[in-house]
């Protein structure tokens, strides 16, 4: 079941005794827990009949009293376990998983990593409850669901403005969703969100970024890499030297696996690349540029770059005096 399935539930009142939420995307597991805190119970009840625990201090006996205490004034408890990871003694509630108090609603909240499917507790929260593996969201499909998360708030978004997000946020899903909700604050329900509303608001230049350094590159235009590069030194959050060689690198691998396809039409790259229309648009430009033969020794020059970013075979250079040496050697023949 989706995430968006089980916060539908929630609001619609319809609760399970156990929710066992584990994986490596906090952002899912937490609209999960937040909705079940939301709807659980009235605001009136909260006070005798919620607790909210963090697993660093958590003990399974006081735990299990919590989980085992009867409501009052209420049909329902809430009892939710944060952090959840910290936790080490999840084994020791599988008698109570195996026998959940039916008044009371146990949340777990497992950040950041998948637990054990072996387990016993896992089983028994699946057999008596619901069990949620919270996934990353894949590189591929970032774009796509950003789309569609700022289309269920009621906006559009331009493609570069997609990318724009995408390029300077990466895939941290509760960031691009904040920052959704302070573009929401300032603009109109039904607008589209262009770079322009991104630049102004959320602080991200449209013309100078990783994505735009990327363009730069990909058209061959040392000059305008350069400005790019210049700017990234006075604001060195906003070009960070890994996620330019990770972006670049994308780049041309996805270059070189478009020289090989048999179909070479945009629809047939976007489709066989999961990128959007426009990016396969600009990749076939792109392609006309760099041979393979150039794509493969730029890639051995990223990889040596990469290496140079982590201090081997580097004592001086700061990272802008490497991305210039970088970017100079990709474009040069």
């Amino acid at each position: 079941m989706s995430h968006k399935l089980i916060i539908k539930e929630v609001k619609n009142k319809n609760f399970q005794p156990i929710y066992f939420l584990h994986g490596e995307e906090p952002y899912f597991i937490d609209a999960i827990s937040d909705a079940i805190i939301a709807n659980c119970l009235e605001e009136h009840e909260k006070g005798f009949n919620q607790s909210i625990i963090y697993g660093k201090s958590a003990e399974p006996n006081m735990l299990l009293n919590e989980l085992k205490s009867f409501p009052m004034g209420s049909e329902k408890r809430l009892v939710v376990l944060k952090e959840a990871q910290y936790f080490k003694k999840i084994e020791e509630l599988c008698t109570y998983l195996e026998n959940p108090n039916p008044s009371t609603i146990f949340v777990l909240c497992y950040k950041y990593k998948k637990y054990d499917l072996r387990k016993k507790a896992l089983k028994l929260s699946a057999k008596n409850g619901l069990v949620f593996h919270s996934q990353n969201v894949k590189e591929y499909q970032l774009n796509e669901w950003i789309q569609n998360h700022i289309r269920s708030t009621g906006y559009s978004i331009t493609s570069k403005g997609t990318m724009l997000l995408n390029e300077f946020i990466g895939n941290d899903l509760g960031r691009i969703v904040n920052e959704i909700k302070k573009l929401g604050v300032v603009i109109d329900k039904g607008t589209q969100i262009t770079e322009a509303h991104i630049e102004e608001n959320i602080g991200i230049s449209k013309e100078y970024n990783v994505y735009e350094l990327t363009n730069a590159v990909s058209a061959l235009d040392l000059n305008k890499a350069y400005k790019i590069i210049n700017y990234f030194e006075s604001n060195p959050k906003a070009g960070p030297l890994v996620v330019i060689i990770s972006s670049l690198f994308t780049f041309y691998t996805q270059i070189l696996k478009i020289h090989f396809l048999k179909q070479g039409s945009r629809e047939a790259i976007a489709k066989t690349l999961r990128v959007h229309p426009f990016v396969a648009g600009e990749l076939m430009k792109a392609k006309s540029r760099y041979s393979p033969k150039k794509i493969a020794k730029n890639m051995e020059i990223l990889q040596e770059f990469d290496l140079k970013s982590k201090g081997y075979g580097n004592t001086s250079s700061t990272d802008s005096d490497l991305m210039k040496e970088l970017v100079f050697k990709l474009v040069n023949p």
